[in-house]
């Protein structure tokens, strides 16, 4: 999968089937999208290629907001190329793109920089200066500026829209497994090995602490999890913790991984880390002692609840 940072395209990737929008977490909706553009592509022996942007919108408008995306960027081309991409445009966002007026956005850079055979974007995809673009802008322009526009309806999940927002609502309230459901797959998150005060270790639970950046912040609490290390092929069962420690004090929430069968340091390794379902929420406990009895439980739990197949 090609990969470009601008508009400026060469002349074999113009007259493609282009799917536009953040897509964000590549949800059953998004996966949709793919599937149509993909199958156009196809029967008309073109390419298919996805137009993104970075960082997401909402993220460079509020600078207060440092944790929201269900996906790294590194994980959306991933799956950009898992559903079938040819390649990607990946404009970044910046102060001067987010003042082109929505009519420009389809002249300057669809038509004249891009110039698709066929367009596809999800109903609610808004675009341009103010957000005044939409679907209906891009079918009144699509004979003008000679594309096709693939009409996509919305997929519904027990009878709701799916969208990116319904699914960190989902890990923001726990329900896990119905954010696996929306995604198609088990939701993770991925990060390096960091040092901590080793609290964990001297309460008999050896722990790897990860930075989890800018992900959405699920609920605080436990987690039944797997893991996989420095993207081996080997899934290890284990329990994890979000939270900030209130029973020491503490202020920062970050997360804190207990691999069952691994008594090993490691610290710097890359560590991928599936969510399966919500145990308990956190909670302060009165001693260490209480919390220990607590974490016997947890573990207990979190490995009866791990029978469900991990899905990549």
């Amino acid at each position: 999968m090609k990969v470009f940072k601008n508009t400026k395209i060469p002349k074999k990737y113009k007259r493609s089937a282009i799917a536009i929008g953040n897509f964000d977490g590549l949800h059953v909706g998004h996966q949709k999208v793919f599937s149509k553009t993909k199958k156009f592509a196809k029967k008309n022996k073109i390419k298919f290629g996805v137009l993104t942007f970075e960082p997401l919108p909402v993220m460079f408008f509020n600078k207060k907001i440092k944790n929201y995306r269900i996906s790294s960027e590194g994980q959306k081309f991933n799956l950009f190329k898992k559903y079938g991409a040819d390649f990607v445009i990946n404009i970044k966002f910046n102060r001067s793109f987010s003042q082109i007026s929505a009519e420009k956005f389809i002249e300057k850079i669809i038509y004249e920089k891009i110039n698709p055979k066929s367009l596809s974007v999800s109903n609610n995809f808004k675009f341009g200066k103010n957000r005044k673009g939409n679907i209906k802008l891009l079918k009144k322009l699509s004979k003008k500026y000679n594309y096709k526009l693939l009409n996509i309806k919305a997929f519904k999940y027990s009878g709701k829209v799916v969208s990116s927002t319904r699914i960190r609502k989902n890990l923001q309230s726990g329900k896990i497994h119905h954010a696996n459901k929306l995604l198609s797959r088990t939701w993770f998150i991925n990060g390096f090995v960091e040092k901590g005060k080793k609290l964990g270790r001297k309460l008999g639970y050896r722990t790897c602490n990860i930075d989890i950046k800018n992900y959405i912040l699920p609920k605080t609490g436990i987690y039944s999890v797997q893991v996989q290390i420095n993207d081996k092929r080997k899934i290890y069962n284990a329990v994890a913790y979000f939270g900030s420690r209130p029973t020491f004090g503490g202020k920062k929430a970050f997360l804190e991984t207990y691999i069952f069968d691994i008594n090993k340091n490691l610290y710097k390794k890359k560590l991928k880390v599936y969510f399966f379902e919500f145990i308990r929420s956190d909670k302060k406990f009165k001693n260490s002692t209480k919390l220990v009895k607590q974490m016997n439980k947890d573990v207990i739990i979190a490995k009866k609840g791990l029978k469900t197949k991990l899905i990549l």
